[in-house]
């Protein structure tokens, strides 16, 4: 076991974090955020994990950006200069971690307190979570397994008659089996198929391994506009109008699944759809979302052929191969593959993930198109948002 800390560097998170927390810089530095940490991963006990959980995140809490990070940040023309002053004077706050017991004896991490400043917490106190999950589990995990599994998968995008059409997006930080395993994963990437690899969304590999560091927006995003628009209603249109001020077309790809696909299409309209040069898939059945998607730029008189279509809901290979066969000859489609990348070693992975659940002291909740993955602690605004949106049970 290593005594170093799993997380020493704060740009080892996905890019769409610092992204979003740009625009909370710029719009809503006085808003107040509560995250709740999920583990859907049934019979997997983590209580054990908590003293270790709290001395990572607290070494976490100690890390700053260096000069040599803030030099690659300001490098990257989307991000502004009065940000990346804020950055270099940033740090996590341990006190605005909370830890213990939920109702039902499991694990519990909330994080309370200013969205500016907790923004962060997300993508490594998962990474952390599964590496000590991982490290539990030493005995089972086989690394000579993992490296010939991401071979076959290599293999078997080398192999498909439209191999040379792949794009493939390394989205494995949050899930990983740990930091060491990533960079050995994203090296073979890197090395065997050089020309798929459009870069990865973690800012730590990007920088260190020259690659392109990518992401937009995640759920938090449209969730905290929820409490922060004019209406409910209107608040998935409002949080794509501002994503679009600030970037003025860069990071311009829209998530769909926060009050469903039905729900999106219908804000949607075609001067966002014009706009925003494609969407990403991330829950409920990619081809029954990919027609969907399709059918509605064409009603409004855009060529699918000129959007991009982005995967990323729980995807492996196969699975993404299938997509493009599928889909290649009429609209653009790329892959963003995570966990099955990133830790697919002989354990299974834990199921985890850290939500919004409350924006300026209101919940605030994601309607999955996928059963089992909204997250909402207050049944009657759940209803309330299902109503604003015209979704169904």
């Amino acid at each position: 076991m290593s005594n170093q800390s799993i997380i020493q560097s704060l740009l080892d998170t996905d890019l769409y974090k610092l992204t979003m927390m740009q625009v909370v810089f710029h719009h809503f530095s006085t808003a107040q955020v509560e995250y709740t940490f999920k583990c859907r991963t049934k019979g997997a006990d983590l209580l054990p994990l908590e003293n270790d959980i709290y001395d990572e995140i607290s070494a976490l809490c100690q890390l700053t950006f260096s000069e040599e990070e803030l030099d690659y940040l300001g490098k990257i023309s989307y991000l502004k200069a009065d940000f990346i002053d804020y950055l270099a004077q940033f740090k996590l706050d341990k006190n605005t971690v909370q830890m213990g017991k939920d109702n039902e004896g499991q694990l519990e991490i909330k994080v309370i307190g200013s969205w500016l400043q907790t923004i962060l917490f997300e993508v490594p106190v998962l990474a952390i979570v599964e590496e000590l999950y991982a490290r539990q589990h030493d005995s089972d995990i086989n690394l000579d397994f993992g490296k010939q599994r991401l071979m076959e998968k290599i293999q078997q995008i080398q192999s498909h008659p439209l191999g040379k059409q792949f794009k493939l997006m390394e989205f494995g930080t949050r899930r990983r089996l740990s930091r060491s395993w990533q960079a050995q994963v994203l090296q073979q990437l890197s090395d065997n198929i050089p020309s798929n690899l459009l870069g990865t969304s973690n800012i730590f590999f990007a920088k260190s391994m020259n690659l392109m560091p990518l992401g937009t927006m995640a759920h938090e995003y449209l969730q905290a506009f929820q409490a922060l628009g004019t209406t409910l209603a209107k608040s998935q249109q409002e949080a794509l109008i501002c994503w679009m001020a600030e970037y003025q077309g860069d990071l311009s790809i829209a998530l769909t699944d926060v009050v469903g696909i039905d729900a999106f299409i219908r804000d949607f309209d075609g001067v966002l759809a014009q706009q925003f040069e494609g969407v990403r898939h991330d829950s409920g059945c990619p081809f029954e979302w990919a027609r969907k998607m399709m059918a509605h730029y064409e009603q409004l008189g855009i060529d699918p052929s000129t959007k991009k279509l982005v995967f990323s809901d729980g995807l492996d290979i196969s699975l993404a191969l299938k997509l493009l066969t599928e889909f290649h000859d009429a609209v653009q489609v790329s892959f963003g593959i995570g966990t099955n990348l990133t830790n697919d070693v002989g354990i299974e992975p834990l199921s985890i993930v850290m939500k919004m659940t409350q924006c300026n002291g209101q919940p605030v909740a994601k309607i999955s198109d996928s059963p089992g993955k909204t997250m909402c602690q207050d049944d009657a605004y759940l209803a309330q948002l299902k109503q604003s949106f015209a979704v169904s049970e």
